[in-house]
């Protein structure tokens, strides 16, 4: 069994960085992405970024590449979300997530894909 624990979040205003983590505890051998989706008041969750477990693939959704980095920083079991230049429109809970299969080309619009979700965190973007 799989558990996500995901740490950062809170408030910040326009422009400004945060920085989130997500620690994979159990069994991760099998884990091949992990990554963040995001979901806002009254919208479908959705994609924001993943990385290869096994090599240096990442994939962005559109609408953050250029201020979102994700990085693995062992070997498997732990990722960070660096969001630099945050908008107001990146508000929203956000989750970490893992696969142990395939990716997806549409991975962003694919929740169900992802079978391990950690509990969420906040990130409210607000001046």
């Amino acid at each position: 069994q799989v558990q996500l624990i995901e740490s950062g979040g809170g408030s910040v205003q326009p422009g400004g960085s945060l920085r989130l983590s997500c620690a994979a505890s159990g069994n991760s051998n099998h884990i091949l992405w992990m990554g963040w989706f995001r979901q806002a008041p009254g919208k479908e969750r959705e994609g924001v970024a993943v990385t290869s477990t096994h090599n240096s693939n990442t994939y962005y959704a559109d609408s953050v590449k250029g201020r979102f980095n994700i990085t693995r920083i062992n070997a498997k079991s732990t990722v960070w979300l660096q969001m630099n230049g945050l908008k107001p429109e990146d508000t929203a809970f956000y989750y970490c997530v893992a696969r142990d299969g395939a990716l997806a080309m549409a991975w962003a619009e694919r929740p169900a894909d992802f079978g391990y979700w950690g509990q969420g965190t906040q990130i409210t973007v607000s001046s």
